[in-house]
């Protein structure tokens, strides 16, 4: 596996992740997806609401990024969504006091520390700051990392709103609107593809850890007492969905959380762990979150927000379901397991990102042996592909050089024009993984191409 550091400069290199404001210095933790890394992004947002709502009884929200602020404080934002802040009296850092500790001894389960315990575990471990080295840390407080923003023309405190720090809340607020207007019957999940914001104290990892980022989440509505049939239902997928991209059995684990270490609103979280250049660290998470969200929301709003139940007219506030994951950490994760330097038979080596179709950038390369000789026909092929995948077109430089270009991006395969071409209606073809070459007919690319598309779950 590339090291952190390797996977930045290939990102960089091959146009997949750029450096935010790069030209003005930059600035700190925000990033920009190249050509390649836009595509990469919205490959995995496709395939993420095929699984998880073409192929499932669920219906999809587009909700605002501003809400209300009450939405916020009856979801318990406003008062509870916060990090243990601590700072290093001699330098000035702040830090995240559970990530300190997390980094010294892995095996306590910093969920179930108060601000007390953890002050007094700095302080009896002599943990030392990783910038300056000393061991003076301040006593921790609490830091609210929702970013606020100011609606109007004056920046009064009640015109304050915030950038949404989750997606979820959108969809709660909407339930009654959605089930009213859909028609749809308990149990459904309402999908929902956007960006939160959230103020993390120490963002980092590249972008593992960011500060705008973007999420897929799903809400499954159910009658009380069948969420954890859902919950394992939905748990058992999101394995199914991971490697149904490529991800490696062995590069993913499930944690399952204590009972201990529960939120107060859930009675079970899970979370699929992926296997990081710097440990196993949260790829994805699903919580079974009771009626506290909806609850909530009645209870602040006034609104009546129980469900009637046509099969046995019973009435009651609906549990939900709640897998949560993060488009750019499954990108990383994407990156982490299929980048590779293979050393072939002949002693040389070249670059490639064994990554699926579903995901590659680019689905199909065509290179015209000869711009001059069969460009034009290659060029014709390429735009009539084009109207159904995204292809690259290279004419440039000798075909091997072609060839490893392709490989370092994961194009799946490579179609090369040649001289054979204009008689025989045949192209060869090269798959990435095997570099198996053949001959076929100009009339089963889009076959090829087809079934290579198709995934199991």
């Amino acid at each position: 596996m590339y090291t952190l550091e390797e996977l930045v400069l290939y990102a960089k290199s091959y146009g997949f992740i750029y450096q935010g404001s790069e030209i003005y210095g930059g600035l700190a933790n925000t990033y920009d997806y190249g050509p390649l890394g836009a595509l990469l992004k919205n490959n995995i947002k496709s395939a993420w609401l095929k699984s998880f709502y073409v192929k499932e009884n669920n219906v999809l929200l587009d909700s605002s990024i501003l809400l209300n602020s009450l939405v916020w404080k009856a979801s318990g934002h406003t008062s509870n969504f916060s990090d243990p802040l601590t700072e290093c009296k001699s330098c000035h850092q702040r830090y995240r006091a559970d990530k300190l500790i997390e980094e010294i001894d892995k095996t306590i389960n910093v969920d179930t520390l108060s601000f007390k315990d953890m002050d007094e575990y700095l302080l009896s471990h002599k943990v030392k700051c990783p910038s300056c080295g000393e061991s003076n840390f301040d006593n921790i407080k609490s830091f609210n990392m929702m970013f606020k923003t100011y609606q109007g023309v004056v920046e009064e405190s009640a015109n304050m709103i915030f950038l949404r720090p989750e997606t979820a809340q959108g969809i709660f607020i909407n339930f009654k609107n959605i089930a009213r207007t859909s028609r749809k019957k308990i149990p459904f999940g309402v999908c929902q593809v956007g960006k939160s914001f959230r103020n993390e104290i120490t963002p980092g990892n590249f972008i593992f850890r960011t500060r705008e980022f973007e999420q897929m989440e799903l809400e499954f509505f159910c009658k009380p007492h069948t969420e954890k049939k859902w919950f394992n239902y939905y748990r058992n997928k999101m394995c199914k969905f991971l490697l149904s991209l490529g991800i490696k059995k062995d590069n993913f684990k499930i944690y399952d959380h204590p009972k201990e270490a529960l939120s107060h609103y859930s009675n079970a979280t899970s979370d699929i762990v992926f296997n990081f250049p710097w440990g196993f660290d949260e790829l994805w998470g699903i919580a079974s979150r009771t009626d506290f969200d909806l609850k909530a929301h009645q209870t602040l709003s006034g609104e009546d927000l129980s469900y009637l139940d046509s099969d046995d007219n019973s009435k009651y506030i609906p549990y939900v379901v709640e897998p949560s994951l993060g488009v750019e950490r499954l990108l990383l994760a994407t990156l982490f397991n299929g980048l590779e330097d293979e050393t072939l038979p002949n002693n040389d080596t070249r670059t490639v990102l064994h990554i699926s179709p579903v995901l590659a950038p680019y689905k199909v390369a065509i290179f015209p042996l000869n711009k001059k000789e069969q460009g034009a026909h290659a060029s014709k092929i390429f735009k009539k592909l084009s109207q159904k995948y995204s292809v690259l077109y290279d004419e440039t430089g000798s075909i091997g050089k072609r060839y490893r270009r392709a490989d370092a991006i994961g194009v799946p395969f490579c179609v090369t024009f040649d001289f054979e071409t204009k008689d025989t209606s045949t192209v060869t073809i090269r798959y990435r993984d095997t570099m198996i070459q053949e001959r076929v007919k100009i009339s089963s690319l889009n076959r090829i191409i087809e079934k290579s598309l198709i995934t199991k779950e």
